[in-house]
């Protein structure tokens, strides 16, 4: 499964698809274009100011970084900030408080991480309608995550992240990363270009924003009193791995071997042990953390590469004019 997950992945950012993946395309996105229309006609006012952070590719354009970034800066501003979050690679069902006891199993990967690095409430769960509902109790502004196809809910603001490097091949899912046509960022208020390097030209011209993270150095969430390595094992399970395998080196990291896991993996006893065996230092996301933690032994570093963002005060000042005031 991993074998075939990489390899889709590649032809998604390289190569033009094979017919039958291209009939498929049709097909789902016959049914996605359905889909969104029934959510856009039952579309509820949320009681609090909500905030959109979406996609139109499928994975790896840095939505959970981007929204660290923005609870962040919303909270220094004197605003109090709830994350809404689906709670991919979890069980929650029922949209749930995330607490210091949750598991990455039990409210999902990205949910926990955002818990630990976001410093506001982040409430995971699948009905993000009640969700919301819940989110009025904690705060007075609300950050949907992964919300622009999200539409059962109005927003004041409709933020979509391109990845620099563009959409691929231009293809829509299951041939290529699209999840829906270029066209859609038509509905978009602010297109907002991640990564590093120059961004790519999009088809359909819009003003555009940049917001990019740069590495900023290895930290051991183990606290094992070990110094930083400069020599690692790369160990993630996220969308578009190597950019992640890009950031160690630009960092002055050698990788002497990568473990690479479908995004969302669902790491367990016998991953942790397969890594430990190798006897080299490891390195891992911020998502993949949360999931190995509760596996290492202690005492053991499990290194976590730090991330720097740009400053973006035009790109806040832009968010910040579109909400009513507190």
């Amino acid at each position: 499964m991993t074998q075939l997950y990489r390899w889709l992945e590649e032809l998604w950012w390289t190569r033009r698809p094979p017919a039958p993946l291209r009939l498929l395309s049709v097909v789902y996105g016959a049914i996605s274009r359905r889909h969104l229309r029934q959510r856009a006609s039952h579309t509820l006012q949320s009681k609090l100011p909500l905030i959109s952070v979406g996609n139109i590719t499928a994975g790896g354009s840095g939505k959970t970084p981007f929204v660290i970034w923005l609870a962040k800066a919303l909270a220094e501003r004197g605003r109090s900030p709830v994350i809404l979050c689906r709670g991919d690679g979890g069980n929650a069902q029922s949209p749930r408080l995330v607490q210091a006891a949750d598991k990455a199993s039990d409210v999902g990967d990205e949910a926990r991480l955002l818990f630990e690095l976001a410093g506001c409430p982040v409430i995971s769960g699948r009905n993000r309608i009640k969700g919301s509902e819940l989110a009025a109790e904690y705060g007075d502004v609300a950050i949907l995550d992964d919300g622009f196809q999200y539409r059962h809910l109005e927003r004041c603001c409709d933020i979509v992240l391109v990845p620099a490097e563009g959409v691929g091949n231009g293809f829509g899912i299951p041939a290529g990363p699209l999840r829906e046509p270029l066209a859609a960022l038509g509905r978009a208020d602010l297109i907002v270009r991640t990564g590093r390097g120059d961004a790519v030209p999009l088809q359909k011209q819009k003003p555009e924003w940049r917001w990019r993270l740069h590495p900023a150095g290895l930290s051991d969430i183990m606290h094992s009193g070990s110094d930083a390595p400069a020599i690692c094992l790369a160990a993630t399970g996220i969308a578009r791995p190597q950019r992640f395998l890009d950031d160690l080196q630009s960092a002055g990291l050698v990788i002497l071997e990568s473990r690479l896991y479908p995004d969302h993996h669902r790491f367990d006893e016998t991953d942790a042990q397969a890594i430990l065996a190798t006897g080299q230092p490891v390195v891992v996301t911020g998502k993949d953390a949360v999931k190995l933690k509760p596996l290492w032994p202690a005492g053991t570093p499990l290194w976590v590469l730090q991330q720097q963002p740009d400053e973006a005060a035009d790109l806040l000042e832009n968010i910040l004019s579109r909400l009513p005031d507190a």
